[in-house]
């Protein structure tokens, strides 16, 4: 299927058109009929050559009901847009071509209605005057009559050729559906209608409400039952589950996929000095209030009433409605960083000068300095491969950023080396968070040489684990052990060994002594050399024969087996004998 918006002043013919083109009237409201003109979006549909089914959201054209015809064309990528030839060119069709251009809607085509009645070449040249000075240059300008028929077969020939034109939507896109009308069937309950732009809908999907979840019991388009649907589609939804945070104008997305955001930083069309300090947000079909922070230039922060799933390159309008002057809006960066300190408003313009609004992995993250992917993913940012960052388990890191922790980090042990030789050396986790980087993995992606990471520690160049007194101290301790690696030395012997307590501290830290008490160590991997041995006995065993059997004293003996016990080696019984677990 393929969606087109109608645009045009109050009477011009929209209605009485996308009923001659396709034999349905979109106006569906008996109050519509009565005043002659439309109030809510209506729909309506045909076949057209090459092209197949083509629905038109026929939007009011009245003033009073701009916000309407605004949710109309939010959502729809191209526009069929209405001039009579019996009238001048009138305030709403500025208004809706001024919206038109500032969502930078680049497909249309021009019907000028009522030719019938009318020479139709002042109405079109006017048209097409109004037109080339907005994205919908170039448009083509058919001259129509709906009550005799006239060009009716050449419009149709225009839009087959707009709609060929227009870029395939992606059937595995996220879904992102702006909610136009909610309303209760009896016996189906709550169905809501939209424009799905691109992603696919089925029966049975979950979707989120951005404060809850609802199931979709059945999906209809074109009047007609669905298993699921593909965008650009109109849909209409029947649906269960929480409810309660989708009004008329709420939205339905793929659960995690977005970011629902109140704070958003964007680009503004336009003059931004004439910006009001609480202009109206026409994004998809909602329409509220934002309070707006100018930052410098075209550059603005908007404050939103309520939280949207808003995603970089997103278009958008801003809107007085005391004036009707209306701004385009590009999104920028829909999570930016909190604005706290003097002067961060005009730092933060400084960064965003150079951003497009197009969706880039590498300027994201160098913006944003270290992200979570899925961040980048929820915003709208496609992972790519690239050598612009470095990537550290789900977190990117800039490689300015990257540069900089390396610096950092050398710094960081170098000082920390200097007042605690004895403890050479900082683990990953204490660098991040000394650094402020998210996690050790982090840490671990932006180190570079001449830094080395050594169990789990990072060392200075030039220093090992531990000092070579230290080293010597431990090859004799190693030199005490290797007849029975159990009889763990005296206080005296550790003294004469060089090994006081500040070094034992040290090397049981580096994984170098297994230090079962005070005054009590082994070397590393004598718990397991106990665990063979004890299992040989038979089981249960007291702590005479576990004494024996590894062929020490009672000193060790305690501390090691208490030691088992906490590492889950063996199983203490309530009658104090053990177990090889």
């Amino acid at each position: 299927m393929h969606v087109l918006a109608t645009a045009g002043h109050v009477d011009h013919g929209k209605s009485t058109l996308v009923q001659a083109l396709t034999g349905s009237d979109p106006d569906r409201l008996e109050e519509e009929h009565r005043r002659g003109l439309s109030i809510q979006l209506g729909y309506a549909w045909t076949a057209l050559p090459e092209v197949g089914d083509v629905a038109f959201v026929d939007v009011p054209g009245h003033e009073r009901f701009i916000a309407t015809m605004l949710a109309g064309i939010g959502p729809v990528p191209a526009v069929l847009f209405i001039v009579a030839a019996d009238d001048p060119w009138m305030p709403q069709a500025a208004e809706h071509l001024a919206a038109l251009d500032a969502l930078g809607v680049q497909h249309g085509v021009v019907a000028v209605t009522r030719s019938d009645l009318a020479d139709p070449a002042p109405a079109a040249a006017r048209a097409s005057a109004e037109l080339g000075r907005t994205s919908l240059r170039g448009s083509p300008v058919v001259a129509v009559s709906a009550r005799t028929g006239l060009g009716l077969d050449e419009l149709r020939a225009r839009l087959v050729d707009l709609v060929i034109g227009l870029p395939t939507p992606d059937p595995y896109a996220d879904v992102r559906l702006w909610v136009d009308r909610r309303f209760t069937i009896s016996g189906a309950g709550t169905v809501v209608t939209g424009t799905l732009p691109a992603g696919t809908i089925a029966r049975g999907d979950t979707l989120s409400t951005g404060t809850g979840t609802v199931r979709v019991r059945g999906v209809e388009s074109l009047e007609q039952p669905q298993a699921s649907v593909s965008g650009v589609a109109r849909v209409a939804l029947n649906l269960t589950g929480d409810l309660a945070g989708l009004e008329d104008s709420g939205t339905l997305t793929t659960p995690t996929a977005y970011e629902w955001t109140q704070v958003v930083d964007v680009r503004v069309t336009g003059d931004p000095s004439l910006l009001p300090a609480l202009p109206m947000l026409h994004v998809g079909a909602h329409s509220l209030q934002t309070r707006c922070r100018p930052l410098a230039g075209d550059l603005v922060r908007l404050t939103l009433s309520r939280p949207l799933p808003l995603r970089v390159g997103d278009r958008a309008l801003l809107r007085d409605p005391g004036s009707r002057a209306v701004w385009g809006v590009h999104v920028l960066d829909p999570m930016p960083p909190a604005l706290r300190r003097r002067g961060a408003a005009a730092d933060r313009a400084e960064i965003l000068r150079t951003a497009t609004g197009e969706p880039d992995l590498v300027s994201e993250v160098d913006r944003r300095e270290v992200v979570e992917l899925d961040v980048l993913r929820r915003i709208g940012v496609p992972d790519s491969p690239t050598a612009g960052v470095v990537r550290a388990g789900p977190w990117l890191v800039s490689n300015a950023r990257a540069e900089r922790a390396g610096d950092e980090i050398l710094q960081a042990v170098t000082e920390h080396d200097e007042g605690r030789p004895l403890d050479p050396g900082l683990s990953l986790t204490v660098l991040a968070e000394r650094l402020r980087l998210p996690a050790p993995e982090v840490v671990e992606a932006v180190l570079r040489e001449p830094l080395r990471l050594v169990d789990g520690r990072v060392l200075a160049p030039g220093r090992e684990a531990l000092p070579e007194q230290v080293e010597q101290a431990l090859r004799g301790l190693a030199e005490d052990l290797a007849l029975n690696p159990f009889a763990a030395p005296t206080a005296d012997r550790l003294r004469e060994l060089g090994l006081d307590a500040t070094r034992v501290a040290a090397a049981a830290k580096a994984g170098r002594l297994l230090r079962l008490a005070p005054g009590i160590v082994l070397l590393p991997g004598a718990d397991e050399a106990a665990v063979g041995l004890l299992s040989e006995l038979p089981q249960p065993f007291t702590t005479s024969e576990a004494r024996s059997r590894l062929a020490t004293s009672r000193r060790v003996v305690l501390p090691l087996l208490a030691h088992l016990d906490r590492a889950r080696l063996t199983r203490r019984l309530p009658d104090d004998r053990r177990l090889v677990v």
